[in-house]
């Protein structure tokens, strides 16, 4: 069974009132009831043998599964890689920050395209993905939970851009100040050491 990570640090965000957040965190809390609930359900099913391809039920829990489950995950990441007032963005001399400006020319560069894909039209997340097999960072666009995440890739900086994420504060047409609100409290420490571990993989499995 999982438990709902309380996420305490969150107050006082700068731009992202505590009330916003208390909701976002009671529907993060819905996502861990529903993956407990289906892997429960999928269990049952499974004892009674109803595992055939044509079990409507079967393959609905399983598809649902995948949503509520990568949208408990996705969650975690967004939360944990907040704090009041941020911390500091790295430099291109760290490794994290060399990796962005080896890809997009420049930190600033790499800064201002994941803000474009968080302005963009629609709801979904906004996440900086490592590759472990080559160290690439990439920003990609996540519409669905389960649909466009990349294979095997690692995400290091997640944004969510579901409208429940900032319409207590903002109108629907403010999405770009929240944006900023988000970048204003990026734990920077967070990412670096996501980024840190996924390289310590790498270097692993090349070993």
């Amino acid at each position: 069974m999982y438990q709902a990570q309380s996420f305490d640090h969150l107050r006082g965000l700068a731009g992202m009132s505590d009330g916003q957040i208390a909701e976002h965190l009671e529907l993060y809390a819905g996502y861990v009831k529903q993956v407990n609930e289906l892997t429960k359900e999928l269990a049952e099913m499974h004892n009674e043998k109803k595992t055939s391809g044509k079990d409507f039920g079967l393959a609905e829990a399983t598809r649902r599964l995948a949503f509520e489950y990568d949208g408990m995950v996705l969650h975690e990441h967004y939360f944990s890689n907040l704090r009041p007032g941020g911390a500091p963005r790295p430099s291109e001399r760290q490794p994290c920050g060399r990796a962005l400006a080896q890809t997009y020319g420049s930190i600033e560069r790499w800064q201002e395209n994941f803000k474009t894909l968080g302005g963009m039209r629609g709801v979904g997340w906004v996440i900086l993905f490592q590759d472990p097999q080559n160290g690439g960072l990439t920003n990609y666009w996540v519409s669905l939970h389960q649909d466009g995440i990349p294979a095997r890739c690692k995400p290091l900086l997640v944004m969510d851009v579901w409208e429940h994420a900032f319409m207590r504060d903002y109108r629907a047409s403010e999405r770009l100040r929240y944006v900023d609100a988000f970048f204003t409290n990026i734990d920077w420490t967070a990412v670096e050491r996501r980024f840190n571990e996924g390289q310590a993989q790498r270097s692993s499995a090349a070993a």
